[in-house]
C-alpha cells in the first residue's frame, strides 16, 4: 500500500481499482471487448460529428445538438476506458489521489452535462412538434448555442464544488476502490474524516443534475406524446413520432441506467450489479448512440451515404498514389 505515516495511521495516496474482482483469466479477452468499444464508440460519434460540420442538409438545430452530443460522449467514454485498459493490459490498477479525483471531476461534469443536454434535445423537439408554426424564430442559432452552452457551463461549476469537498477528505485504512473508475459512494467508503458534510453537498449536486432536467425531459416528451395523438392521419404521427423517437430511446437508456445504479442499496449483494449497471451508463450507452442515431434516421442515413459515395473516389487514389 502506498501511503504516508501519520500518527498511528497511514495516510493513502495511492488508489487500486478492485475492477471486476479477480478474474485474471479473463482479463486479456476483457482488454480486447473494451478496446473494441471504445474504438467503435470513438468512430461512430466522430462520424456523426463530421456529418453535422460537414453536409448541409443536417444544418438544422436537432443535428446540431447531436453533433454536441456526440462531442460530449467521445470525451465521457474517455475518462473511463482508457485508464480501464491499462489496468487490463499492465494488471496495475493504481491510481494516485490527484489523478483519482480529476477523474472523479471530469466524469461527474461530462454525465451532468449529458443530463441538461438530453434535455435540451427534448425541448427542441417539443418545439418543433408541438409549436411548429414558430420553431424557426423560437429555436434561432443564438437559442440553439445557449443551450448548448448551458449544459457545460453546470456540468463543470456543480461538479467543481463537490471535487474540491472530496479533494480535502482524508484516507487511511484500505486504499482499494471496489468499483472500475472514481465514483463518489466508493471514495466516501474509503475516507476516514468526517464525511457528512461532503455527503450532503454530493446529494444535492447529483439531485441538481439530474432530477431538473429529468423532469424538463419528461414534460416535453408528455407533450410531444398529446400532440402527436392529435395528429388524424396515421401517416402524419408516425412520421412526427421518428423525428424524436431516437432522443427518447437514449433518454431512456441513459436515465434507467444511471438511476438503477444510484437507486439500488448499497450493500454486498447487489454491488456486482451495480458494477454492471454502472457500465452500461458510463460504457455502453456512448458506443449505442451513435448506432441508434444511424440506424433509425433517414436524414442521417442520406448524409452518410452521400459522404461515403463523394469521399470515396478521393480515397482510393490517395490510396493508390500512396501505393505506386
Amino acid at each position: 500500500m502506498a501511503g504516508l505515516e501519520q500518527g498511528n495511521q497511514t495516510l493513502i495516496t495511492e488508489f487500486v481499482f478492485r475492477g471486476f474482482g479477480d478474474v485474471y483469466d479473463l482479463q486479456t479477452l476483457l482488454f480486447l471487448l473494451f478496446l473494441m468499444i471504445y474504438i467503435l464508440t470513438l468512430v461512430g460519434n466522430a462520424v456523426i460529428l463530421a456529418l453535422v460540420v460537414t453536409e448541409h442538409c443536417l444544418r438544422t438545430p436537432m443535428y446540431f445538438f447531436l453533433g454536441n452530443l456526440s462531442f460530449l460522449e467521445i470525451c465521457y467514454t474517455s475518462t473511463i476506458l482508457p485508464r480501464m485498459l491499462a489496468s487490463l493490459l499492465n494488471k496495475e490498477n493504481g491510481i494516485s489521489l490527484n489523478g483519482c479525483f480529476f477523474q472523479f471531476y471530469a466524469f461527474g461534469s461530462f454525465a451532468c452535462s449529458e443530463c441538461y443536454l438530453l434535455s435540451a434535445m427534448s425541448y427542441d423537439r417539443f418545439l418543433a412538434i408541438c409549436k411548429p408554426l414558430h420553431y424557426g424564430g423560437l429555436m434561432n442559432s443564438k437559442v440553439c448555442i445557449q443551450l448548448a452552452a448551458w449544459p457545460w457551463v453546470i456540468g463543470f461549476v456543480a461538479n467543481a464544488f463537490t471535487s474540491f469537498l472530496a479533494s480535502q477528505l482524508t484516507f487511511c485504512g484500505s486504499n482499494k476502490i471496489d468499483h472500475f473508475f472514481c465514483d463518489y459512494t466508493p471514495l466516501l467508503v474509503l475516507s476516514c474524516s468526517e464525511t457528512h458534510t461532503t455527503e450532503t453537498a454530493m446529494s444535492i449536486v447529483a439531485t441538481v443534475c439530474t432530477v431538473p432536467p429529468f423532469l424538463l425531459t419528461v414534460t416535453s416528451y408528455i407533450c410531444i406524446i398529446a400532440t402527436i395523438l392529435k395528429i388524424p392521419s396515421t401517416t402524419g404521427r408516425k412520421k412526427a413520432f421518428s423525428t424524436c423517437s431516437s432522443h427518447l430511446i437514449v433518454v431512456i437508456m441513459f436515465y434507467g441506467a444511471l438511476m438503477t445504479v444510484y437507486l439500488l442499496p448499497k450493500n454486498d449483494v447487489l454491488k456486482d450489479l451495480n458494477k454492471l449497471f454502472s457500465l452500461f451508463y458510463t460504457v455502453l450507452t456512448p458506443l449505442l448512440n451513435p448506432l441508434i442515431y444511424s440506424l433509425r434516421n433517414k436524414d442521417f442515413r442520406v448524409a452518410l451515404s452521400k459522404s461515403v459515395n463523394k469521399h470515396m473516389p478521393l480515397l482510393r487514389v490517395q490510396i493508390i498514389r500512396t501505393l505506386f
